[in-house]
């Protein structure tokens, strides 16, 4: 008869956390780096007490935003390549809902988290409790299923002994490259604190292996035909190259074949900067060298990458081209009409290479993209070199991209900023460009940059914030501190939502809403950014110019603490140089002659969209 442990529901679900392995570079590692907690009336007596009692093997970080620490556990698992995970938990009501939008941004960019918030009694003995959300027509619905859209695997715990199928489902789903993604398990109050037999064996430490799927045959030997026939071949680098650890393998191959290679967002870094097949960023926030080769291209493949609307300049950049997608996922292969390889980057570019031999593209397509390129980097000294009374963001990102060590990572999310950093971020190093553009999520910045911090303390960090993302989400710079990991934050200050404010007289509109001074006001807010900064225990100073920025980032480097340089910067100004278009609806009907003109424009550009 096997033995049991008698134990509750919230103590059962922490051992097993604690005991889910992986084995990274030979060492074997625990899965799950910890839990961040936000405790409150609905997960404090159960989970609280468990965690507690295990906080030797499963630590437990204490946040300031239950949002801020769900982004700093996401930003660790995609620093960390998805190989490892942390945990986040919270009480029922705005403590998890407030989790929901980091779900959403996990879930766009197929990163693993597990959310462990807290649920309504399942025996609705004292309901309702507080904080409960009833519906009137289902009794069965609470403030969590918010998440059931935003997670790849939902379940409710209304009985203790469900944590023996839950758990071990929850990690397969996290640790699967196909599926992988945010798993919601809610634990009902009274649940957690209920007792069952659980089996030892439960609880036995397992190691999790991320699969490489192998491509078919068939497929594969298609996509190398199509290579060797093809006169102007281009790959398409996306986040699947870095998760997959293929960027050697990739560079190899493209130094060998000379096929040139460009990146996405996610992909950014899967080829240093200065690689001679190198082409920078495609897409709407593209380089000008990627995105005339994907211009003269008559085979693009696509590596790793769900072809987002950046990516594909909303299905015009490829339109007319012969597409391969090769991807572990079956829903991205044969996206926008892709010929399909379904399996992992680096299984499928180690055959690839194989199957090519000794094949190499025809020089004069060689030597169109390296001039290109070439020509590219004459348009990145201009844009960020010194100059600008009021410095532009590629100024400041140039600044930044100077002074930082080759291993640094730079880090950012949403605003104008990700487009600049897409163009003009030069990748010294894997994993050094960690911009969260999936789901541009404003405030991901700061906890972001401490997830990053904590998957690899040995790393610089340095976080590019703007002023509208760090009034929206800020707290988790006090939670640097306290957990002693320094991240370094540029504050570019342009008053207000300044990328919004071009989109919106781009497509025709007044200025409105988006600046401060075009928002409705009695007073404009003197906000002082550094005293706030230092107010949360970091140290910070307001800086003018680029000469400026550059000596209080050699200060910062000598701090032992997260350090905050303020900088105002231009709203209007943005880099010319390459970009491509991008699909946003333009009101059909206005009184503006700009809109009209706008929407004149747009009708004529949605005709060479790819169907």
């Amino acid at each position: 008869m096997s033995r049991t442990m008698r134990l509750t529901a919230a103590q059962a679900a922490t051992r097993y956390l604690a005991a889910q392995m992986v084995e990274i570079d030979g060492r074997s590692l625990p899965y799950f780096a910890g839990v961040w907690a936000i405790f409150g009336h609905g997960n404090v007596a159960g989970m609280g007490e468990a965690l507690a009692g295990v906080e030797e093997v499963l630590p437990t970080y204490r946040a300031h935003s239950e949002q801020g620490m769900a982004h700093a556990a996401i930003a660790f698992a995609k620093a960390s390549r998805r190989r490892r995970a942390m945990a986040c938990t919270t009480s029922i009501g705005p403590g998890a809902t407030n989790m929901v939008t980091a779900a959403a941004l996990a879930h766009v960019n197929r990163l693993p988290v597990l959310f462990l918030p807290g649920d309504v009694y399942a025996s609705r003995r004292p309901d309702p409790v507080l904080q409960q959300v009833e519906d009137f027509a289902d009794a069965t619905v609470s403030a969590n299923d918010c998440f059931r859209p935003v997670s790849r695997y939902f379940d409710r715990i209304t009985r203790a002994d469900q944590l023996l199928d839950a758990l071990p489902r929850a990690m397969a789903v996290l640790t699967d490259p196909a599926t992988c993604g945010p798993v919601t398990l809610c634990l009902c109050q009274d649940v957690q604190a209920e007792a069952f037999d659980y089996p030892e064996s439960f609880f036995a430490p397992r190691t999790w292996r991320s699969r490489r799927v192998r491509p078919d045959a068939d497929e594969l030997e298609t996509l190398a035909a199509a290579i060797r026939s093809a006169k102007a071949p281009l790959i398409v680098a996306g986040g699947g190259v870095l998760y997959s650890e293929a960027e050697a393998v990739l560079a190899a191959l493209a130094e060998r074949t000379g096929i040139p290679v460009a990146e996405t967002q996610a992909g950014k870094g899967a080829l240093p900067w200065d690689h001679p097949q190198a082409l920078g960023s495609i897409g709407v926030t593209g380089t000008s060298a990627a995105n005339e080769a994907a211009a003269a291209a008559d085979l693009v493949i696509g590596i790793g990458t769900r072809l987002q609307d950046f990516t594909t300049g909303s299905r015009t950049l490829f339109a007319g081209k012969r597409l391969f997608q090769v991807n572990v996922a079956q829903n991205d292969v044969c996206k926008h009409a892709a010929e399909p390889v379904l399996g992992d980057a680096r299984a499928t570019l180690e055959l690839l290479e194989a199957a090519l031999g000794d094949h190499r593209v025809a020089p004069g397509w060689s030597g169109a993209c390296a001039g290109r390129v070439q020509e590219w980097n004459r348009a990145w000294e201009a844009a960020t070199a010194p100059g600008n009374a009021l410095p532009s963001d590629a100024q400041v990102i140039g600044a930044v991209w100077r002074q930082a060590p080759a291993d640094a990572v730079v880090v950012c999310a949403a605003g104008g900023l990700p487009g600049e950093l897409h163009k003009l971020w030069r990748s010294r190093r894997p994993g050094g460009y960690h911009v969260e553009y999936g789901f541009s999520c404003m405030g991901y910045e700061i906890a972001g940059g401490l997830g990053v911090k904590m998957a690899d303390p040995s790393r610089d960090v340095f976080v590019m914030v703007g002023d509208g993302s760090y009034l929206m989400l800020n707290s988790e710079l006090a939670t640097s501190v306290m957990l002693g990991r320094k991240i370094t934050v540029v504050l570019l200050d342009n008053r207000g939502y300044g990328c919004i404010n071009r989109l919106q007289q781009g497509t025709g509109g007044r200025p409105f809403n988006n600046l401060l001074a075009d928002a409705r006001h009695a007073a404009l807010p003197d906000i002082d950014f550094a005293g706030h900064a230092r107010s949360l225990g970091a140290s910070a100073e307001k800086v003018s110019g680029i000469a400026g920025l550059e000596a209080a980032l050699g200060r910062a480097a000598q701090s032992d603490r997260s350090y905050v340089i303020v900088i105002d910067t231009d709203p209007v100004i943005t880099t010319e140089a390459g970009g491509h278009w991008w699909d946003v609806a333009v009101p059909e009907v206005s009184g503006r002659p700009e809109v009209q003109a706008a929407r004149r424009d747009y009708e004529a550009r949605i005709s060479g969209e790819r169907r």
